[in-house]
């Protein structure tokens, strides 16, 4: 169990092999019957998952105790409220990254990073620290036989830390090495670069660390950094092989005395959304485009999310979807596509669709699954659409949830962001009751073709014909430059300008 970083997955992307042979028809005379038709399908189960132990201690402190003994296995994690969208200190972007490398390398007191790696080793186990955008974590796992002693080291790495220079050191030069990489990749540009689009370049989600603020960063700043989240509602989830009893005692022995965990002040970010246009930033070392339309989405408190979940499933959600079956399939002018309305849980999320084209096509294949995008205003949904949906959701959802783990970790998510208990099954039969009526209504209520916006990252010399024929306004280049300490405008990774 790590950290939160959780996101909405838009598309469903597969190799070009699997692509090519699901794309192969086969042979079958008209006459021959398909077999495979006559494979009853059985109804899916109930969806019952098992629900760990929620305990409250007196301080606030949240604890979720999920107990499974088919292995000899013990694992646990306390996630600490707040992440690098707290920053406050713009010159000193990036802490958050930098504290969740040297919290674990740096180690205890007792026991330092080096010592620890050399203890974890000799037992098979791990203990593993982190940050994100919303929060820290610490996690652990171990055989049963080592669960004592590796629980009493990730508590110790918990409450007691020290912080090494050397540790802040290494972390910094790691975290440099890929500042100044991050231009190499075209994906990674255009997913970044997006989101800044959606978030705002400079936003709580979207701000970047630098060279420069990385290195202003300081032991101290760690140390308060600590300090700070430590003082949150922190929630602890522990799963394995244990006794219930045992393991209640012992983290009350360790959680109950700290005082009363304090909330994060609520936060009021502004979320206006792209401005609607073309925006390319030029990569003349590939052959092909990565096209991102992006606009703003919604958030898991939305009723609608079912209903909308079974919509982003029919336009971009794998083979069957519209936009597939339209760009990759028909018209032949992307390799991957898919996209969706994305829900975050306590603020919205991105709508996003992807399309991976070769650089001359870029604009066919824009316009493309832009027609696409507009279509689910005009072109009516149909029953197969909604089944195949429908179908496709429930299926992969039980198979997300199928074990313990992975219910105990929705538990704390859910629990983190204050959502019911009862919140998966609540989703799911929201699923089953999506009609097209409903399709019809969400559709006109949350696509607006008029509010997106085009990123393009690619080779602009072979993009022809040129961004322009988009007709959406002027194209907009988009400075992808890493600065240099002092001020300096460093090399763009051969990437960008």
């Amino acid at each position: 169990m790590m950290t939160l970083a959780f996101r909405s997955a838009f598309g469903v992307f597969r190799t070009a092999a699997m692509v090519a042979a699901l794309a192969a028809p086969a042979f079958i005379p008209a006459q021959q019957s398909k077999p495979w038709e006559q494979i009853p399908v059985p109804k899916l189960h109930d969806f019952n998952p098992q629900q760990p132990k929620r305990i409250v201690l007196k301080n606030g402190i949240v604890v979720f105790l999920q107990e499974d003994h088919e292995l000899p296995f013990v694992s646990g994690s306390v996630l600490l409220p707040g992440g690098s969208r707290e920053e406050t200190d713009a010159s000193k972007t990036g802490i958050t990254d930098l504290y969740g490398e040297a919290w674990r390398t740096s180690g205890t007191a007792k026991m330092d990073g080096d010592a620890m790696d050399d203890f974890l080793e000799m037992r098979a186990a791990h203990i593993e620290t982190a940050g994100d955008v919303d929060s820290t974590a610490v996690s652990w796992d171990s055989l049963k036989a080592d669960s004592d002693q590796v629980f009493d080291l990730a508590m110790d790495l918990l409450f007691h830390p020290k912080f090494s220079a050397e540790k802040l050191q290494l972390a910094q030069q790691q975290l440099a090495t890929g500042i100044v990489r991050r231009n190499d990749d075209e994906g990674g540009i255009a997913g970044r670069e997006a989101e800044k689009l959606v978030y705002g370049a400079n936003g709580p989600y979207t701000r970047q660390p630098e060279l420069a603020t990385i290195g202003a960063v300081t032991l101290a700043d760690l140390h308060a950094w600590h300090d700070k989240t430590l003082k949150g509602k922190l929630i602890v989830g522990i799963s394995g092989d244990f006794d219930p009893v045992a393991m209640e005692a012992k983290v009350r022995a360790a959680f109950e005395s700290l005082p009363q965990a304090q909330a994060l002040p609520p936060r009021n970010d502004a979320f206006p959304g792209p401005k609607p246009g073309v925006y390319f930033i030029d990569k003349e070392d590939v052959n092909q485009s990565n096209v991102e339309i992006v606009g703003l989405g919604t958030d898991r408190h939305n009723p609608d999310v079912p209903t909308i979940s079974v919509m982003n499933e029919i336009l971009g959600g794998g083979f069957g979807s519209r936009l597939f079956q339209k760009v990759r399939t028909e018209l032949g002018l992307a390799y991957a596509v898919g996209g969706g309305i994305g829900a975050s849980y306590d603020h919205p999320g991105a709508f996003k669709a992807e399309v991976l084209t070769k650089s001359p096509s870029t604009v066919d294949a824009t316009k493309a699954a832009l027609a696409e995008i507009a279509g689910l205003n005009t072109k009516p949904f149909t029953e197969d659409e909604l089944k195949r949906a429908k179908d496709n959701i429930l299926n992969s959802f039980l198979f997300r949830y199928d074990t313990k783990d992975k219910i105990l970790d929705e538990r704390e998510r859910l629990e983190f962001y204050g959502y019911p208990a009862d919140y998966l099954e609540t989703y799911k039969a929201g699923i089953e009751k999506v009609t097209l009526a409903d399709l019809s209504a969400a559709a006109k209520k949350y696509i607006h073709p008029d509010k997106l916006a085009v990123l393009v990252v690619g080779n602009g010399p072979e993009i022809k014909p040129g961004l322009d024929q988009l007709k959406l306004g002027p194209v907009q280049n988009i400075n992808i430059t890493i600065p240099q300490p002092g001020g300096a405008q460093g090399a763009a990774g051969g990437a960008g300008k």
